[in-house]
């Protein structure tokens, strides 16, 4: 899950400008899709319509306030994330492109990214009346994509579910060498479909919530809460390890909510731009927690969550490689290029089976793989808008 802690500043310049200031390029004419406008300010979250026809969205979102902002398509319950557009810098603009179906929706906008957010309001999706060509040969490769994906994302929960058990077990059982090893291994499988995770309203909370973005009288749950007890030496001074019946307690929720999680997916479906956007988040993900070591504030295996963002993002790219490459051949080599050259870069801090601890990353360590999600962000926020809009 995000945290939502001040990022060192040279992090900040490398990683999140760049990622909160890209627009995505115009492939196609705009008569072919929706596009809407948003300006997301510190009190209102003003969308230039409150409905749009099915098909592809383009919302263009400005940031018009003084704090890093975020922007969300919510499902007709307000809690499932639809589609979301985040870390958007202060004067900055951002695309979030999207395939939808008639229904009803919510917009809103998160300024700070904390907190329940501004300007929630209805937005419909009315049915098109467009009965365009159908490539058959396009959309049988787009649902193998999709289809390949869903399977991916139930294997990884499915794994994620068993190791969960074992962790629990063993931090249960007061074996805490056997659980912290499984700690970083299990959450790998986690962190690879994270953005799916998140989509599933308070679930990832639930599951994921750091101390740092606790709200007033919310109980903290999940992997977090259970991280700071197996680490007490990296808790802050006076810390209490948790008695006997609230580590039991802690574990049964894991397990109880991890289990949730994976009935959720078992019938997941997705589209074109539910695959891409997932992957643009995952990136996301690395630029807001991982690549600045807050993420694992206790345990320091950042970088195995970095290497599991980045594991589920080019398993996305790989899915839909073959159709971008007749889109857009030069775009699909520099993301080729760019997963690369980042994953270079993790290879230098492996240790056996894993990683160093993020606590053992010089300055320009940091600098590199922030230089680099920086370099592989750019081309991929770019990624929707050139399989999905023609």
């Amino acid at each position: 899950m995000r945290s939502r802690l001040a990022l060192p500043a040279f992090v900040c310049s490398a990683v999140l400008l760049a990622l909160t200031g890209c627009v995505a390029n115009e492939s196609g004419p705009d008569a072919t899709h929706a596009t809407l406008t948003v300006d997301s300010s510190a009190s209102e979250c003003a969308v230039s319509a409150a409905e749009a026809p099915a098909g592809t969205v383009r919302f263009r979102v400005t940031n018009s306030g003084d704090k890093v902002t975020e922007f969300y398509l919510l499902g007709h319950d307000g809690l499932r994330i639809v589609g979301e557009a985040e870390n958007i810098g202060p004067g900055l603009s951002r695309d979030l492109v999207v395939e939808l179906e008639p229904g009803k929706y919510f917009t809103a906008c998160k300024p700070g990214m904390t907190g329940d957010g501004v300007g929630k309001a209805p937005f419909t999706v009315t049915e098109s009346g467009a009965a365009g060509e159908v490539d058959a040969a396009l959309a049988a490769r787009i649902e193998t994509a999709n289809s390949g994906y869903a399977g991916y994302v139930r294997d990884e929960v499915a794994e994620l579910a068993t190791g969960t058990d074992a962790f629990a077990a063993a931090y249960v059982a007061g074996d805490e060498a056997l659980a912290r090893s499984l700690y970083a291994p299990t959450r790998a499988h986690w962190e690879r479909v994270e953005t799916i995770a998140e989509s599933f309203g308070d679930l990832d909370p639930k599951l994921d919530l750091r101390e740092a973005d606790l709200e007033e009288g919310q109980e903290w749950t999940g992997w977090h809460a259970i991280e700071k007890d197996l680490w007490p030496a990296e808790a802050e001074a006076g810390y209490q390890a948790y008695g006997a019946d609230k580590r039991a307690h802690l574990a049964k929720l894991l397990v109880a909510d991890t289990q949730t999680l994976k009935g959720k997916v078992a019938d997941l479906s997705f589209t074109l731009s539910q695959q891409t956007n997932g992957a643009i988040g995952l990136l996301e993900e690395v630029a807001s927690g991982k690549v600045t070591g807050e993420e694992e504030f206790w345990s320091h295996t950042d970088l195995w969550d970095f290497q599991a963002n980045v594991d589920g993002a080019k398993v996305l790219y790989a899915g839909v490689r073959d159709i971008l490459l007749d889109k857009d051949r030069k775009l699909a080599r520099q993301l080729d290029t760019e997963f690369a050259a980042l994953q270079a870069l993790l290879d230098e801090h492996r240790v056996g089976d894993g990683f160093a601890a993020y606590t053992e990353l010089s300055a320009a360590d940091i600098r590199a793989l922030a230089d680099q999600v920086n370099a592989l962000g750019e081309p991929l926020n770019r990624l929707t808008a050139a399989l999905v809009i023609s």
